[in-house]
């Protein structure tokens, strides 16, 4: 069997209740080892320029001289980031800078644990290849790019059987794979440019070319899948479904 891999880890917060909190969480971690655990963001910025290296940072944003967003900018290559604030206000400035988490304060260690998760995956998935100077070609109608971690993805939205809600994210599922993209189910139905797309529920996007039935109020989709219709979506949904 496989051994686990350990990440080594960093804490930058101000507020020293906050890395004892990190600091116990991670004591609680099998795949964490904590380095160091600093209280501002200059003695960040110098731990870093002196060539120290970590696997995860858990970073505060507000912070005096120098913010955690700030930090990030002027690091040309920073580690794996999980942001930890106690405001909810930065989450698009944060998400631009290709953080894999914003954890907002107070949370409990399950929601920590998850954060670790995704940073594990991350921490797995293949370095991608360097980007062209070339500007990539404008995707076919059916393509959109999204964000997924640290990378754009391009997504033919033909193979979307569906999308659902988790929390402050999104999972589009498509026959072969799920992409976790950090954005709210409003925001999303709200940009879509298909119309074959319908919110048939207030977790759920469907796409109605996947359809293969519908019974017992959900909707089935290629691989038996089955996606409920919500009573205050029906009307909406059978409206616009093709049937005799």
């Amino acid at each position: 069997m496989a051994t686990a891999p350990v990440l080594t880890c960093a804490i930058i917060d101000d507020e020293e209740i906050n890395r004892l909190t990190l600091e116990h969480y991670i004591s609680l971690t099998d795949s964490l080892q904590l380095v160091t655990s600093l209280d501002d963001a200059l003695q960040g910025l110098n731990y870093f320029r002196a060539g120290n290296r970590v696997d995860v940072l858990f970073l505060d944003i507000q912070m005096p001289q120098l913010n955690g967003l700030d930090l990030l900018r002027v690091l040309s290559d920073p580690p794996i980031v999980i942001l930890t604030t106690a405001h909810e206000d930065f989450a698009v400035d944060a998400f631009d800078l290709r953080v894999t988490d914003y954890l907002v304060k107070p949370f409990d260690y399950a929601r920590f644990s998850r954060a670790v998760q995704r940073a594990l995956q991350q921490h797995a998935a293949p370095v991608p290849a360097a980007a062209s100077p070339v500007a990539a070609p404008a995707p076919p109608d059916n393509d959109l790019f999204v964000k997924v971690n640290n990378k754009m993805v391009r997504i033919n939205f033909d193979e979307v059987l569906y999308i659902e809600a988790l929390s402050d994210y999104v999972i589009i599922v498509t026959d072969k794979q799920k992409y976790i993209v950090y954005t709210t189910m409003k925001a999303l139905d709200a940009r879509l440019p298909f119309d074959h797309f319908v919110r048939v529920h207030r977790s759920y996007i469907l796409n109605m070319r996947r359809i293969e039935a519908i019974e017992d109020g959900a909707a089935v989709v290629p691989g038996g899948q089955h996606v409920p219709i919500g009573k205050s979506y029906q009307e909406a949904f059978f409206r616009k479904l093709n049937r005799i």
